[in-house]
C-alpha cells in the first residue's frame, strides 16, 4: 500500500489512472511481442518432421511374421475341423514379438603369457588377452548375413470359432488340441461356437 500512496502523492487521481492504464497497455504489448518472438524462434529451431518409409528389412520381417501366423491359422483350421463333431472352423492367432534371427559369429580369442627374468633374479610375468567377434557374411549374396538359427515369435493368444463348440465335450477337445499343438497355457486360448 505504501507504493500506491506514494503514487497518489506524485500524481493526482486523474493522472494516476491514466499512468496505470498506459503501464498496463505497454505491459500487454511487451508480452504479445515477446511471445510471438519466442514462437518464431522455436519454430525455426524445431527440425522438420521427415517421414521415412519402412525399411525393406522390417517389411520383410513383418511379412515373415504375417506368413507364420497365417500358416499356423490354416494348419489349425484344417486339423481342428477333422475332429469328430466339429464343423467349419476359423482360427485367429496373435504373436508376441518379431522373429529373431541369430547370425553366425566368427570369434577369435588369443592369450599370451610372457615371463622375463632381470639381472637381479626378479621375475616379471605379463599376461595379454585379446578377444574379437565378427559377424559372418556371405560374400556371394550381397554380403547377406549367415543365419545359424531363427527363433519364431511366441504365440500371444488364439481364438477359435467352430461349429459344434456349443457342446462342452467338443469345446474341451478343441481347447486341449490348441494348447497341445502350440504348447501354450490355457489362458491364451478362447473357444467360441459359430452362428
Amino acid at each position: 500500500m505504501k507504493i500506491l500512496d506514494l503514487l497518489k502523492e506524485k500524481f493526482d487521481n486523474n493522472n494516476l489512472m491514466t499512468t496505470l492504464m498506459i503501464i498496463i497497455i505497454l505491459g500487454a504489448i511487451i508480452l504479445i511481442a515477446t511471445s510471438s518472438l519466442v514462437e518464431e524462434t522455436s519454430k525455426k529451431n524445431v527440425p522438420k518432421t521427415v517421414l521415412y518409409k519402412e525399411s525393406s528389412i522390417s517389411q520383410k520381417n513383418s511379412k515373415i511374421i504375417e506368413d507364420y501366423a497365417n500358416t499356423i491359422e490354416k494348419k489349425l483350421e484344417d486339423i481342428l475341423s477333422k475332429i469328430k463333431g466339429v464343423g467349419e472352423v476359423k482360427v485367429m492367432v496373435t504373436l508376441e514379438d518379431t522373429a529373431e534371427r541369430i547370425p553366425a559369429i566368427n570369434t577369435t580369442k588369443t592369450e599370451e603369457k610372457t615371463s622375463e627374468k632381470d639381472s637381479k633374479g626378479g621375475i616379471r610375468e605379463v599376461f595379454k588377452q585379446d578377444y574379437s567377434e565378427q559377424v559372418v557374411t556371405n560374400g556371394n549374396n550381397n554380403n547377406a548375413l549367415v543365419i545359424i538359427k531363427e527363433v519364431k515369435p511366441k504365440v500371444k493368444g488364439v481364438i477359435v470359432v467352430a461349429e459344434g463348440a456349443d457342446d462342452l465335450y467338443i469345446k474341451e477337445k478343441l481347447y486341449n488340441a490348441v494348447k497341445t499343438v502350440l504348447g501354450i497355457s490355457g489362458n491364451k486360448v478362447e473357444i467360441f461356437s459359430s452362428n
